[in-house]
């Protein structure tokens, strides 16, 4: 039996040497996508925002990721991650220097919105290291690359509050943004052109069709279209945030018109799913070619959980160590920082366990430690010791980050033709729980708002126990010759 153990310092192995390009990769799109997160005390003195407007722009961050994901993941399965994560880090960083010279809160909201793109790079990664690594060692290896590239928001939050307090002034959180936007532009050019999609010799497997996953089965196609109902949900929420009803930044006649847009484009992509799938209700799809989408709606919930929590966390945590216990702004960056930094150990952690001891009782394992630990972070209140707080937020971090591991273990063993889409999919639900959860921290105190994660948690952990299927055996994909090839899951 071949080993599952990597040797990531054997760089005569291009499989290493992808890994390690694509990990930095990610680790420079979320530092530049979080850039403005360990900054918002600076921004929020320089250009004196309110606390709402604040909590705005930290929802903003994440709203654009959703679509994204979902478009992103289409476009990698057809046109290949090289070219897919180049463009977003040239584009990511050239926005990122419009919202450093912004001057007004329109301006920042606009292009906060914007780069949110940044976000959907993450897909653009799953697809390439599932195209380099087998099964046995799938766990560890989108660790490795999910971990290690999460690190980017704790470089953010440990580097980027220090440079903005010791170099230009008032306009040091300009520069801080700038100088992360310009690695963005270079790595981007220097990963298109070291970057390769697949192994001499493979196969790049592609959606028969585009616009929208394939699903193999009646039920599945159902349970698709009410599955994208969250992510069309959560936009209209951020709508509704941003309307006259509550801060004001739209209109009513563009509050209206957004809604509209979002209803309609609903159906369009009900339409686009029933056009590409419709004829599996007369024509059923071979035994061998099916897989089942409840895997991936079930991974989708799982993922709206462990990353859409640390979305929040990681976004509101230094404004609620200066706010609830008064500490530096500095310190509290580099504080909240210690919170991302976990992953670079949790998130491949989540991986490892995902390969030793099985996927589902992994995830089932760190769901009950998710519940428990937000739940003791929703009894914090500023009579606690601040290292008693840190220390519970690790606690919290170490389960959702490890899940966040184990959710990616198996997403790429469902189908691999379409394993952007469906990382696309389970990554846009990241970030509808990112909204949603940032949505409830506006609107209540920071006890109810750990306490909301928990019990989400809590319900998806029993989603996860009653319907979540172990991978195993093989899929099946056909080369452009017609010819079967089996790909081993177990």
């Amino acid at each position: 039996m071949a080993s599952n153990k990597l040797n990531l310092f054997d760089f005569d192995q291009e499989k290493i040497r992808t890994l390690h390009l694509t990990w930095i990769a990610f680790f420079v799109s979320f530092m530049v996508w979080f850039a403005h997160a360990p900054l918002m005390p600076f921004i929020r003195e320089v250009l004196a925002l309110d606390d709402q407007q604040v909590k705005v722009l930290l929802i903003l961050n994440v709203a654009m990721t959703i679509p994204a994901r979902i478009v992103v993941g289409m476009l990698v399965d057809r046109y290949g991650p090289r070219i897919l994560f180049s463009a977003i880090l040239i584009l990511g960083g050239a926005i990122s220097i419009l919202f450093a010279l912004a001057q007004d809160y329109e301006q920042l909201a606009l292009l906060r919105f914007l780069s949110g793109f940044v976000g959907a790079g993450f897909v653009v990664g799953i697809r390439m290291i599932s195209e380099w690594f087998p099964a046995r060692q799938t766990g560890i290896a989108q660790g490795i690359y999910g971990g290690w590239g999460n690190f980017g928001s704790a470089g953010a939050a440990m580097l980027l509050p220090f440079v903005a307090a010791n170099i230009g002034g008032d306009d040091g959180w300009r520069y801080a943004i700038i100088g992360t936007a310009l690695l963005s532009i270079a790595y981007g050019a220097f990963y298109y052109w070291r970057a390769r999609n697949t192994p001499r010799g493979s196969t790049y497997f592609k959606p028969k069709k585009m616009g929208a996953m394939e699903v193999t089965s009646g039920g599945d196609l159902l349970l698709y279209m009410l599955m994208n109902i969250p992510m069309f949900l959560a936009l209209g929420v951020l709508t509704w945030k941003l309307s006259p009803a509550k801060m004001g930044l739209l209109s009513a006649p563009a509050s209206y018109a957004i809604y509209l847009t979002l209803i309609v484009v609903y159906l369009l992509q009900i339409w686009k799913i029933w056009h590409l799938n419709a004829h599996i209700l007369k024509q059923p799809v071979p035994q061998m070619q099916c897989y089942k989408f409840k895997q991936v709606a079930i991974l989708d919930l799982a993922y709206m959980v462990t990353f859409g929590a640390e979305l929040a966390v990681v976004s509101m945590l230094a404004l609620f160590y200066v706010d609830m216990f008064g500490l530096d702004k500095i310190w509290a960056g580099v504080l909240a920082g210690i919170y991302p930094v976990i992953n670079l150990v949790a998130r491949p952690a989540g991986g490892i366990f995902s390969d030793k001891i099985g996927r589902r009782r992994t995830l089932v394992i760190l769901f009950i430690g998710i519940v428990l630990s937000f739940l003791l972070l929703s009894r914090v209140d500023s009579s606690w010791p601040v290292w008693m707080v840190v220390a519970a937020t690790i606690l919290g971090g170490i389960f959702s980050k490890a899940g966040s591991g184990a959710v990616y273990a198996m997403a790429p063993l469902i189908q691999r033709r379409m394993t952007g889409q469906i990382a696309g999919m389970v990554g846009a639900y990241g970030n509808v729980g990112g909204v949603i959860f940032l949505t409830v921290n506006s609107f209540v105190e920071t006890q109810l708002f750990f306490l909301v994660i928990g019990a989400t948690a809590g319900v998806v952990l029993f989603f996860i126990m009653l319907f979540l299927e172990e991978p195993k055996g093989q899929m099946v994909e056909t080369l452009p010759d017609g010819a079967v090839q089996m790909i081993d899951v177990s």
